[in-house]
């Protein structure tokens, strides 16, 4: 399908200090939309970002079919290793995003995204709005792909109309110095069977109140736990999470209740390229405590698209707190290695997509 692309004669990019960016406040002229109806996705096309239209009985207002992606977009930097001129936009892994994004629709009972079209969207819109990219170190154009049922209906079946939009909002370091989180023992996340592996919108509203209750305890962040004995670690609010014990690397393992993070698959890739242990496997929360006690526990992070690499101060667990570490060599030098790949440097893994009007036409 072709692209059909109409431009703003009002752009506000002049308006934008890249200096001061309201994290998630302000997005770009354009938006991408596709349409849903009779069995396929029609009229693929780059406009300025407008109001959508919805009727007050789309379905994913009363039934929660809404899943959506996070993603970014950098820029190359000078360097010996940059396959592409300075200043080209580049996608890190889209077409992992847009399997995700499917895998997310089928649980949801929603149609498949065609993936050549995701990623070709994507490139479009990052084309129009390359000028919003961030240079500062760490900053980057977040785009959000999303879909949701905007058919018109009081029913509980699936929908047979859908938006897909994706929208783009300069960005910058999401958490600057180290974290403290909650491990919650009340509220869980996701169980077996249900749609912890789905990136669905459902899944984030059940998290708000145990997100607010553990930023009022003086946390950033809560820790899930499993949904039956709430004793073994599954992931973070916003991302994925590594520990270091003992000079080797454990993650939680995907066992239908984590996301499969992009970022937490990449770190994996990077920390066994630079020849550390990763196993995954179930983690208890004891276990991370009696490291910390003996001495073994040496660093965990954090790992997502919005957050990126994000160093974990300490845990709070009941009444325990889990001191985890003040220093993070190995977390920041894999931050270090993943901006260097996003800006253009050393890609052994072939990660980065580049993004350039030549290519569009």
């Amino acid at each position: 399908m072709n692209i059909t692309i109409t431009k703003t004669r009002n752009s506000q990019l002049d308006h934008l200090d890249f200096d001061n960016i309201p994290l998630g406040r302000t997005f770009t002229d354009h938006m991408f939309i596709c349409d849903f109806a009779n069995g396929q996705w029609n009229n693929p096309r780059v406009e300025p970002l407008a109001l959508v239209p919805t009727h007050p009985a789309a379905m994913a207002l009363h039934y929660g079919q809404a899943i959506f992606e996070g993603m970014k977009a950098t820029v190359v930097k000078d360097n010996a290793f940059a396959k592409a001129d300075s200043g080209t936009p580049l996608l890190f892994r889209p077409e992992e995003n847009a399997k995700r994004l499917n895998e997310s629709a089928r649980r949801m009972g929603m149609p498949d995204f065609p993936e050549d079209l995701f990623v070709a969207a994507l490139k479009s819109l990052v084309d129009v709005e390359k000028g919003w990219i961030p240079p500062a170190e760490g900053s980057a154009l977040y785009l959000r792909p999303f879909m949701y049922a905007d058919e018109p209906f009081i029913g509980m079946r699936a929908a047979t109309s859908f938006k897909f939009i994706i929208i783009a909002s300069p960005a910058g370091p999401f958490f600057s110095t180290p974290i403290k989180l909650w491990a919650e023992k009340e509220y869980i996340r996701a169980a077996s069977g249900g749609t912890g592996e789905a990136k669905a919108a459902g899944n984030y509203a059940a998290a708000i109140r145990p997100t607010e209750i553990a930023k009022s305890k003086g946390y950033d962040q809560v820790l899930w736990l499993d949904a039956h004995e709430h004793k073994y670690i599954q992931e973070v609010g916003t991302m994925n999470i590594f520990f270091k014990i003992d000079g080797a690397f454990i993650t939680p393992e995907l066992d239908g209740s984590v996301l499969h993070g992009i970022t937490r698959k990449s770190v994996i890739d990077l920390l066994r390229h630079k020849g550390f242990e990763v196993t995954e496997r179930k983690i208890t929360l004891q276990e991370i405590a009696t490291a910390s006690q003996d001495g073994t526990l040496e660093e965990a992070f954090g790992t997502g698209t919005a957050v990126g690499i994000t160093y974990i101060q300490e845990i709070g667990w009941g009444e325990e707190t889990i001191p985890v570490s003040t220093e993070h060599p190995v977390g920041k030098d894999i931050n270090q290695s993943l901006n260097d790949i996003k800006t253009g440097g050393e890609d052994p893994f072939n990660w980065m997509l580049p993004v350039g009007s030549k290519e569009l036409v």
